[in-house]
């Protein structure tokens, strides 16, 4: 916030100091402070280690609502390649730093990174195509931490045992995982396909390959969790594990996956009805 406001100090006093500030430098430290803000790559050091401490809730904030500022006022400025090199080591980091992650908050954080990169690539075509993303984008990290925070889960061995009795909950759970990596058909690849749709227009190849090779990266460790968790059975501690969750919230919670699966089929049948 300091650099932030000290830059945009040095850009107001621009014209008293007889041009001797440079504008596009000063341009060049409100974009890293913006970057900063939102948690981008390589000024994302700080956003794992402080979704770790925080509650569900609260790492849902920080996931979403936080970013909205600082994206927009990137929007105004949208200094090319300063973006364009945030955008592939964020999408980069993103997909490698969730490779060896047991923290579930760690993991989201890392996702959120790599999906960061996507809405930066987004606010370089269309400020409209980036709304859609961050929307779907934020509906999904609001299902995952929606039950993450009613078991209070804050580690990957707690996804294997604590389901044991509720094969529901189990799949539901794990295809929301695969939704958030953008895997079709679920509700999370429809965002994915209208970005890489707008890039192939716009002739960025070489952006929109270093995208798509992180985001498989991305679906690996997704993956890899889903298929431990469907294909190992946990009974050793079946004697501690009570399903005490309000009707209420399992309703709740069901029809937000059901939008998350089978969301781009219903889309896709209302396009073609209307």
């Amino acid at each position: 916030s300091t650099v932030l406001l000290f830059s945009s100090i040095l850009l107001m006093l621009k014209n008293n100091l007889n041009n001797e500030i440079n504008e596009s430098f000063t341009s060049m430290i409100i974009m890293s402070a913006l970057l900063l803000k939102s948690g981008a790559a390589p000024f994302h050091f700080w956003f794992p280690n402080m979704m770790e401490g925080l509650t569900w809730m609260n790492a849902l904030m920080l996931m979403t609502w936080q970013k909205i500022a600082p994206l927009m006022l990137i929007s105004y400025l949208n200094i090319k390649y300063l973006l364009l090199i945030s955008v592939i080591l964020s999408v980069i980091i993103g997909a490698i730093g969730g490779l060896n992650q047991t923290s579930l908050r760690k993991l989201m954080a890392f996702s959120s990174i790599n999906h960061l990169g996507w809405m930066l690539s987004s606010l370089m075509i269309s400020e409209s195509v980036w709304f859609i993303y961050f929307f779907f984008y934020s509906f999904l990290s609001f299902v995952l931490t929606f039950m993450f925070n009613i078991f209070k889960l804050f580690h990957l061995n707690q996804l294997f045992s604590w389901f044991v009795n509720s094969k529901i909950l189990k799949f539901t759970l794990f295809m929301n995982f695969l939704s958030l990596g953008g895997l079709p058909p679920f509700l999370g690849f429809l965002p994915k396909w209208l970005v890489i749709q707008q890039l192939t227009l716009c002739n960025q190849y070489f952006l929109l390959l270093m995208m798509m090779m992180s985001t498989l990266i991305t679906l690996f460790f997704y993956l890899r969790i889903c298929y431990s968790a469907f294909m190992m059975n946990y009974f050793e501690n079946n004697w501690i594990m009570k399903m005490n969750m309000i009707s209420s919230n399992t309703n709740m919670y069901l029809i937000m996956t059901f939008f998350s699966i089978f969301g781009l089929f219903m889309i896709s049948l209302f396009y073609f009805m209307f």
